[in-house]
């Protein structure tokens, strides 16, 4: 399929947006075009949602470390594998308050917090993460937190607390799903992002590349995710990051462009989201993931550790931006 001049901007216009089959077929076009015709078209629906220029800083906190009884493939923090991490219980407010006051003055904009939980439960644990999320909102930062599955009930807590966003991945397509999870059901997550959209919280939903799929499972899941009505405002590509004692260990890596694809994909199907580089930047050069800014990512996390793996320095992030305006 070619493209030419102002056809382009408008090419969004034109998906089938009624139904997931809809979006699937159309993911695969996409996918499968010529690499200059894809970023060409995903570039240009980024501009006309988005300045080009503007990527937001996230920081994330691992607020309860280990011991999660999933058994998702990719996950260090599984109980079902011998990763050499520690458990760790949940963190006192203070080490919050501080990570949040440090996030807001390095350039974050948007503060998630994350815990190896199942599913929320009711008790004391999570009454002090309303707390935590009072202390982050008063910082002035969107507030976003994964705790795995809930109820109705608790989202509306989380959002009169000020919960600004809730993060609940899909990882995969649904038909490979269950090749990297078997203690949680497909549905199971979709039936969490509905309570959190019911509670008024914004979803954050996206999935991970290299566990093995085809490149007809990451484009399922773009489909998946497209055709939620109202679509994900924020989008995170997860590149896997293989770690010694979980099933997905020796995978192989997964070529820097299949994420520039991924991403450009992505931005066509979902105009207005937030589409986030997430885990695994330290296996792109500064210069894919420019290639993937320009295919329309908007977002990266600052900080030396991602949740409990190593992340870029700050320093390079900021040096990596600075050259995206400019030249002096």
């Amino acid at each position: 399929m070619r493209i030419d001049g102002l056809n382009s901007l408008l090419v969004y216009k034109s998906l089938n947006m009624n139904t997931t089959n809809g979006l699937l077929s159309q993911a695969k076009a996409l996918y499968k075009e010529s690499l200059f015709d894809l970023l060409f078209k995903a570039h240009q629906v980024h501009r006309v949602h988005h300045d080009p220029v503007d990527i937001q800083r996230c920081s994330l906190l691992s607020i309860k470390t280990g011991g999660c009884s999933e058994d998702c493939a990719y996950c260090p923090q599984s109980a079902h594998y011998e990763t050499g991490l520690d458990r760790e219980p949940l963190v006192p407010l203070e080490k919050v308050r501080e990570a949040a006051w440090h996030a807001k003055r390095n350039g974050a904009q948007r503060f998630c917090m994350g815990a190896a939980w199942r599913e929320v439960k009711d008790g004391p644990e999570f009454d002090r993460v309303l707390q935590m999320v009072r202390i982050v909102a008063k910082e002035g930062l969107e507030t976003c937190v994964t705790l795995g599955m809930l109820n109705l009930e608790q989202a509306r807590k989380l959002k009169a607390v000020g919960l600004y966003a809730y993060n609940h991945n899909l990882d995969t397509g649904r038909e490979y799903y269950g090749k990297i999870i078997t203690t949680r059901t497909y549905d199971d997550r979709l039936r969490t992002l509905k309570v959190v959209r019911e509670a008024g919280i914004t979803v954050c939903c996206g999935g991970i590349i290299g566990m093995g799929e085809t490149w007809e499972d990451r484009c399922a899941l773009l489909g998946e995710l497209a055709s939620m009505d109202p679509q994900p405002e924020s989008v995170p590509i997860n590149l896997l990051v293989r770690i010694k004692g979980t099933p997905l260990e020796n995978s192989p890596p997964v070529p820097p462009l299949e994420l520039v694809r991924t991403v450009a994909v992505a931005r066509i199907l979902m105009p207005k989201a937030r589409v986030r580089l997430a885990a695994g930047r330290l296996e792109l050069s500064q210069e894919s993931q420019v290639l993937a800014f320009f295919a329309g990512a908007n977002s990266i996390f600052l900080g030396e550790k991602l949740l409990t793996r190593p992340n870029p320095m700050p320093d390079e992030d900021r040096h990596m931006l600075d050259q995206l305006h400019s030249y002096v």
